[in-house]
């Protein structure tokens, strides 16, 4: 099952769901405030994407967090403690398909590219 994660209200995961809605994409929401995270996915997540691509330094949560806070988010240890307790701050959507890459952000392009060998 193709899983899109992310937050509801995130306008970006408005724009992915309308787009594999449309494109009649079978897939499953994983709202991380709603259906929790826990450590060993997000891992998974690190392991695939890295932890610099997943923290979303240029959203408001990352803008809101102390400079002290932002300037020890420095390794991949520290970055998924503050991803696990601060979900919104995780670069979004992620899509994962059964036996394909994960995908970061949304794009109709790549979309329809990473769907046409679905």
């Amino acid at each position: 099952m193709i899983t899109l994660y992310g937050i509801k209200n995130c306008d970006t995961i408005k724009k992915a769901r309308r787009w594999l809605e449309t494109n009649n994409v079978d897939y499953r929401f994983h709202d991380y405030r709603a259906d929790g995270l826990d450590a060993e996915l997000m891992q998974k997540f690190i392991a695939e994407l890295g932890w610099e691509a997943l923290l979303n330094t240029r959203g408001t949560t990352w803008r809101k967090l102390d400079e002290t806070l932002r300037a020890s988010i420095n390794n991949a240890d520290s970055a998924a403690a503050l991803m696990l307790e601060m979900p919104a701050i995780i670069k979004r959507p992620l899509l994962w398909a059964p036996g394909k890459p994960m995908l970061l952000g949304f794009n109709e392009n790549q979309y329809q590219t990473y769907f046409i060998e679905v």
